[in-house]
């Protein structure tokens, strides 16, 4: 399970690359909002690129890379200037959806680092009122991503935010499409509370079929199933 936050308190701090950018832009969002456009676009240049955990996710699509997580304390600077309502719904959609891939992902990660400070209430849209229109544009677009090929993007969808608001349908999915990817189920937070006897299905006969086209079984489907399926003989689940 993905236990890492993205929030503010993560990036920027001491002689980290690209720190003191990162305090100046942040204050920068603070008097002026809509300079985090501009951040936005600059921040690999002023970070770097580089995974946030080298040493087991090298190429940073588990955890994220060290822009996604400036990216995410530009969104949470954006917060504390515009509110958690409709404006910071609106802001983020444009970023997103005028962005590139890696933008894309540090929107993504905004939202985990609202959602791990609190920002964003418990599961459900309707639940808090005044975030419900952030929540449903965060929905729009994790559902936007899961729709891509690029596995940074999927693995972004599936972290703290997803974990609490995605329907049990559509997670059911991402996972999925994180394991036929082959990425890491590190990457999906709340992996454990969420999985279910569906789940355990639907992994079961994916496995079936891997196994059935002479292809490997990944071993992360060990994770979706009780008993593991590395311990009982595969048979496709009938519907």
């Amino acid at each position: 399970m993905n236990t890492d936050s993205n929030d503010d308190a993560t990036v920027g701090a001491g002689d980290q690359p690209g720190s003191g950018w990162l305090t100046e832009a942040r204050a920068e969002i603070a008097r002026d909002p809509d300079s985090i456009t501009r951040a936005f676009a600059f921040a690999a240049r002023r970070v770097g690129r580089a995974p946030r955990r080298p040493d087991v996710d090298p190429a940073g699509v588990v955890h994220g890379t060290v822009d996604d997580a400036a990216r995410a304390a530009l969104v949470v600077a954006l917060a504390d200037a515009v509110g958690t309502g409709q404006d910071l719904a609106g802001r983020l959609e444009s970023l997103y959806r005028q962005g590139d891939a890696a933008e894309r992902r540090g929107v993504l990660r905004g939202l985990d680092a609202l959602t791990d400070r609190g920002d964003l209430g418990p599961a459900g849209t309707g639940s808090d009122t005044a975030t419900a229109p952030l929540v449903t544009a965060g929905l729009d677009l994790a559902a936007d991503a899961l729709r891509a090929n690029e596995p940074s993007l999927v693995a972004a969808a599936v972290g703290p935010f997803g974990a609490r608001h995605l329907d049990q349908h559509t997670w059911r999915h991402a996972i999925l499409k994180l394991v036929f990817q082959g990425v890491s189920l590190d990457a999906a937070s709340g992996l454990e509370a969420r999985t279910d006897d569906e789940l355990d299905r639907m992994a079961r006969d994916f496995a079936a079929e891997r196994q059935a086209a002479g292809r490997p079984v990944p071993p992360d489907l060990d994770r979706l199933t009780s008993p593991p399926l590395s311990s009982t003989p595969l048979s496709r689940t009938k519907e």
